[in-house]
């Protein structure tokens, strides 16, 4: 093994850190991801790799089964999965993307893997920070591809994030491997391939691929101290109740506007189960409302305001239609339990519900908390509403316990 090659391999051992089970790779047969898959092997990991046919180009099979005679003769395990959920419309890169994290998680639970390591490079990560920066991202966009996160229900890591794509490029060569070329890397409609285009042209000022990553790193940094103070802020002023974050009104307009920012946004990632936040317009336009003395809804909660309380609730409108089996997450916070599973929904509790619950203000929570709270039917009738009466041997608990929200303000 040639010092390049060891220094490439030591840098992805100390970036994935001790690995005591096997190890999913996502291998679309690019450069990257082939570089990571030999760097895994040459760092002695036990791996199962994974392609996805986005049945978008013709060629698309075929690769996927490059990739696959590529593992075989590795000795690696390998499986192809299919998406076929694009109807033409909207983004077509961002569909993807989705479909490929839920298809891998789900293939990664299945085989029983702990996490799965992407191929991003130091270069894909300058071009998020470019692309963000288009977009007038704050510092929890520009802080860009974090190393671990987990999504799905499903830990991704990046070991690469500090290899230049130039490096790995060479590490191919020498080991005398070839990749695939994807065409759709220079389809300029595309705005990731407008930033990598971009970025040869910002060399020259000393805009680079590295100093671009050193940003990202500190705006990381940055982030990080914001979380934990968000979270402490949180854990001052902020109680769970039914559900609902309940928070301290002077203290939280006696926040930094930031603080006060995450607050909010936090509350309604949690409230709402949000895999994305809201639009940074839509949180101001609450911001001010609040600050005004009015409350308001947006990502799929309703917002109050009491004499010395804010209240975050879920809106019953965003959980009307969701029907779920007793024992099964609802709404992906809620978890229903009871005597009797058998011809049972677990559902919002809405106004018939409540109308069947004989004093339901006994329970001290407002009407609004209770219409989307979750309750078991059968049949249109109602068997149990847990959060406004006791019912012999049903529960309803949050995922994580009232903890989670707090955890949750914290990057992962």
């Amino acid at each position: 093994m040639s010092a390049a090659s060891a220094s490439l391999t030591a840098a992805v051992r100390a970036a994935l850190g001790p690995v005591d089970h096997p190890l999913g790779l996502a291998v679309s047969g690019g450069g990257d991801s082939v570089a990571l898959l030999l760097l895994a092997l040459d760092a002695g990991l036990q791996i199962r790799a994974v392609t996805v046919d986005h049945g978008l180009r013709p060629e698309a099979a075929a690769e996927a089964a490059w990739v696959g005679r590529l593992c075989a003769g590795l000795g690696v395990p390998h499986d192809t999965l299919q998406w076929q959920g694009w109807d033409g419309a909207g983004n077509l890169q961002d569909q993807a993307r989705r479909a490929r994290l839920s298809l891998i998680a789900d293939w990664a639970r299945a085989a029983g893997l702990g996490a799965v390591a992407l191929g991003h490079t130091q270069d894909d990560q300058a071009e998020t920070v470019l692309m963000r920066l288009a977009r007038r991202a704050g510092v929890d966009g520009l802080s860009a591809m974090s190393a671990q996160r987990r999504a799905q229900g499903m830990v991704w890591l990046r070991p690469l994030l500090s290899v230049s794509r130039d490096d790995l490029r060479a590490y191919l060569r020498a080991c005398g491997q070839a990749w695939i070329e994807d065409p759709s890397n220079d389809m300029l409609r595309f705005d990731r391939v407008k930033a990598r285009h971009a970025l040869a042209h910002l060399a020259p000022l000393g805009i680079t691929p590295a100093g671009l990553a050193g940003v990202a790193d500190q705006m990381r940094m940055a982030r990080t101290a914001l979380d934990q103070q968000t979270e402490a802020a949180a854990r001052q002023i902020a109680r769970i109740e039914g559900g609902d974050v309940v928070m301290d009104r002077t203290g939280f307009q006696g926040q930094p506007d930031e603080i006060r920012r995450r607050l909010l946004v936090g509350a309604l990632g949690w409230v709402g189960s949000a895999e994305y936040g809201p639009r940074a317009a839509s949180v101001q336009a609450l911001l001010t409302a609040v600050a005004a003395g009015r409350g308001g809804t947006l990502a799929g909660c309703r917002v109050s305001l009491r004499a010395r309380a804010l209240r975050v609730t879920r809106e019953w409108q965003a959980v009307r239609g969701l029907v779920a089996a007793p024992g099964q997450p609802w709404d992906r916070r809620w978890q229903v339990s009871g005597p009797d599973f058998n011809g049972l929904d677990v559902r919002a509790l809405g106004e018939a519900g409540l109308s069947a619950v004989a004093d339901w203000r006994k329970s001290g929570l407002p009407r609004a908390s209770l219409l989307a709270s979750p309750s078991v039917w059968r049949d249109g009738v109602l068997i149990a509403a847990p959060l406004v009466e006791s019912t012999a041997g049903w529960t309803a608990e949050l995922a994580g316990g009232a903890d989670a929200f707090f955890l949750s303000l914290l990057s992962h």
